[in-house]
């Protein structure tokens, strides 16, 4: 039973960026909703200010103070429905998603069990929402959606945000950082305590554009707008970047040459991906990467990798997922599990490791009866009138002369 209990904090690891999208998002319709109220009832309190100094100095006409009163009426009708529109759209939508996810994780607080047949159909829907994810971060949009359609997980995945992230990236790719710089904006505060340069790496690259479409005006007066504010932490790129309005895209000199390489807006790809992830607590890595990855590690060992040793029982040994468990390390085991290389069945005190006089130690039962070298020794022995022969040698000798292993 031990070994079927609920591993909750190793699963609520994997759920972080389940929880914390939806709370970026409905972040943002709180600070844009604060935002109208800090600058509608602002202008309200000023003008309001306004008109209590003028009344008592006895210089406000009637006319003049019912179309105050009417503008401040308008801006707080104005800002009534902003705030409506915010609610019952972005908001109301948010809030649907947190609750149904949230609803989803709260399902694991009745569970003990991994055998329970509720927690079966909990797993079931996480696979498919990394099967989602998978999907999406592979670009394949259509499969994404058909899955979340069909299981019925739409609430439980994130396809707007990713949809989002391709949106951002395919107008880089265009050499355009306006989408970018938007995102920015929005994330302005956030990005700050992540300390974040992707901002400023936007600026640069569009400053740098201008300098190679040699308008050099326009570049002048965006290096004063958006690159002279940054000096407290990128002086020396700031200084170098400066130097450009003396240099063609066509120069040969190092560090302007590099500044001009167009690779450079892959590098601001891959910068905005991770300012994205890092804000939404996902990782680099697909969730579905991630979790085969703590199955892989498990199980990993140096005999995976020789084809001599390799078991057909191991999934590190096959091909399939062989090349991706490279990625993670060897496992430790306090205890070794020893496996025959005839059968692939796995050797203890029920089926005991037997020595040939040569040295080699193969499983005494036989497990799968599919070829004459699949059959382990007591098979073997049987077939052969009592003969047994050594698959790695060729040695042959009586079963009687197998000597039992004991592994300490």
């Amino acid at each position: 039973m031990s070994n079927s209990k609920l591993n909750m904090e190793g699963i609520l690891l994997f759920e972080q960026p389940f929880a914390r999208v939806p709370y970026e998002n409905y972040r943002k319709v709180f600070r844009t909703s604060q935002k109208n109220i800090e600058r509608e009832l602002g202008a309200v309190q000023s003008t309001s200010n306004d008109l209590s100094k003028r009344v008592s100095t006895e210089t406000l006409d009637e006319q003049e103070a019912i179309k105050s009163v009417e503008t401040m009426i308008g801006r707080v009708d104005n800002l009534k429905r902003k705030l409506s529109e915010l609610q019952e759209g972005p908001g109301t939508s948010t809030q649907a998603v947190m609750r149904e996810r949230l609803n989803h994780l709260h399902v694991l607080d009745h569970l003990q069990s991994t055998h329970d047949p509720e927690y079966v159909r909990w797993e079931d829907t996480r696979l498919d929402r990394w099967l989602v994810d998978w999907a999406l971060r592979h670009g394949k949009e259509k499969t994404a959606r058909k899955i979340a359609q069909e299981k019925d997980i739409e609430a439980l995945v994130d396809i707007d945000l990713f949809m989002d992230i391709r949106r951002i990236e395919e107008a880089l790719g265009r050499y355009s950082c306006t989408e970018a710089l938007a995102w920015c904006n929005e994330n302005k505060n956030a990005l700050r305590k992540l300390k974040s340069t992707l901002e400023f790496d936007l600026r640069l690259q569009e400053y740098i554009e201008l300098n190679r479409a040699r308008k050099t005006q326009e570049a002048i007066a965006y290096f004063k707008k958006h690159l002279t504010s940054w000096q407290e932490t990128h002086m020396a790129q700031i200084q170098q970047a400066s130097a450009l309005l003396a240099y063609p895209p066509t120069t040969t000199c190092g560090p302007y040459k590099r500044l001009y390489d167009p690779s450079r807006w892959t590098n601001l790809i891959l910068a905005f991906r991770l300012a994205i992830f890092n804000l939404n607590t996902l990782p680099s890595e697909p969730l579905l990467h991630l979790a085969l990855y703590g199955g892989l590690a498990s199980l990993k060992s140096s005999a995976c990798y020789d084809h001599g040793t390799q078991n057909p029982d191991c999934p590190v040994c096959d091909p399939a997922f062989r090349e991706l468990a490279k990625e993670v390390p060897f496992s430790h085991h306090v205890n070794s599990t020893i496996v025959c290389r005839l059968s692939g069945k796995i050797m203890n005190e029920d089926n005991p490791p037997m020595a040939f006089p040569n040295g080699y130690v193969y499983s005494r039962e036989h497990l799968r009866p599919l070829t004459s070298v699949s059959q382990a020794l007591e098979d073997m022995a049987f077939w052969n009138n009592g003969m047994i022969t050594c698959p790695r040698s060729g040695e042959q000798c009586e079963f009687s002369k197998l000597k039992k292993v004991f592994v300490s």
